[in-house]
């Protein structure tokens, strides 16, 4: 089915209604997953509503929660979900940073009691459209095994940058530090595909194509052993610092079983005009930007999701009848 933008966020606003989440929430969450969807990101976005809208109605999320905030040190955001919804605790942070960020050059939001992030790299974008340069990290449900083990101790645990670039779109990265986003292989389940050899391992530590024993076994790090490490330094910075659970105690973001997730992000932002005094930094950036362009194999990060969000915008998005179908019963 192809809806507008405004008709896609309006589906979701109203499922999330019907399903204990408060208006203001659900159209937060609604703005987020339109977003992933229009950018291409299936997996984080509206096929979530059936996990979000599930998770809502019994409780594990709480709907109707209004995230708070404090100033425990000058330079930090202190954000408390309360077991809600991500987005509307990443809105407070996109407002309330950026000040901050510019009072002192540097500043960071810490969030705990949280949920599924979502696609962060639409969420850094947002500070480099403000012109700061913002990294993000959050962890996840425990999918990953340290290197060389089986048991699941990381999640996919993402990780985003964003910078402004002077005269065009920020340059984004987005990568979770899986081989691949977990969304993708919940999307092959829900769509009866197999997943392509060498993104996860079954219970065993066996190499699988089965989304359903991929889900129940673990996700290959990026890089083996580097991603892996990687991950540990993630966890550390979204939960460890931020007094989130840590991927193993958390529970599912794909059913409505269990306790809260309670997952954790951090957001540090810079205001590149306090990085260097009597010099600017975006110039060098667009600089950078330009001769990495000029190769005409090359597209810079961040550009495959500006454009498609560009045609969304313009042209509306395919949503697959079966997740339509899905939607209106919940």
């Amino acid at each position: 089915m192809l809806l507008s933008l405004s008709e896609a966020r309006q589906l979701v606003i109203d499922t999330l209604v019907r399903n204990n989440v408060s208006a203001p929430n659900a159209a937060s969450v609604a703005a987020a997953l339109v977003s992933a969807e229009a950018a291409g990101q299936g997996g984080h976005g509206l096929r979530r509503v059936e996990a979000y809208s599930k998770q809502a109605r019994a409780g594990k999320t709480d709907g109707q929660v209004t995230p708070t905030f404090s100033r425990p040190a000058p330079g930090v955001l202190a954000i408390d979900a309360a077991f809600g919804f991500a987005y509307p605790a990443l809105d407070i942070a996109v407002a309330e940073l950026p000040d901050i960020t510019r009072s002192q050059g540097i500043a960071l939001a810490s969030i705990r009691r949280s949920h599924h992030a979502g696609v962060m790299g639409l969420t850094v974008e947002r500070f480099a459209e403000q012109g700061l340069v913002a990294i993000m990290v959050a962890n996840a449900p425990a999918a990953m095994a340290p290197w060389g083990g089986l048991r699941p101790m990381y999640g996919t645990n993402p990780l985003a940058f964003a910078t402004p670039v002077p005269g065009s779109d920020p340059i984004v990265v987005d990568l979770a530090l899986s081989k691949v986003a977990r969304g993708k292989i919940m999307a092959a389940k829900q769509k009866g595909t197999d997943i392509p050899e060498g993104w996860a391992l079954d219970r065993e530590g066996n190499p699988t194509t089965d989304a359903n024993d991929a889900l129940a076994g673990t996700m290959v790090p990026a890089g083996d052993a580097k991603g892996a490490a990687l991950a540990l330094m993630v966890e550390i910075l979204s939960a460890g610092l931020t007094g989130a659970h840590f991927s193993h105690e958390a529970t599912s973001l794909f059913d409505d079983k269990g306790a809260p997730p309670a997952l954790g992000h951090m957001i540090i932002a810079i205001d590149p005009k306090a990085t260097a005094p009597g010099f600017n930094p975006l110039e060098r950036i667009a600089y950078l930007a330009s001769e990495i362009a000029s190769d005409p194999a090359v597209r810079l990060p961040g550009r495959r999701g500006q454009t498609a969000r560009a045609m969304a915008a313009q042209n509306g998005i395919e949503i697959e009848d079966d997740v339509i179908a899905l939607i209106n019963t919940l």
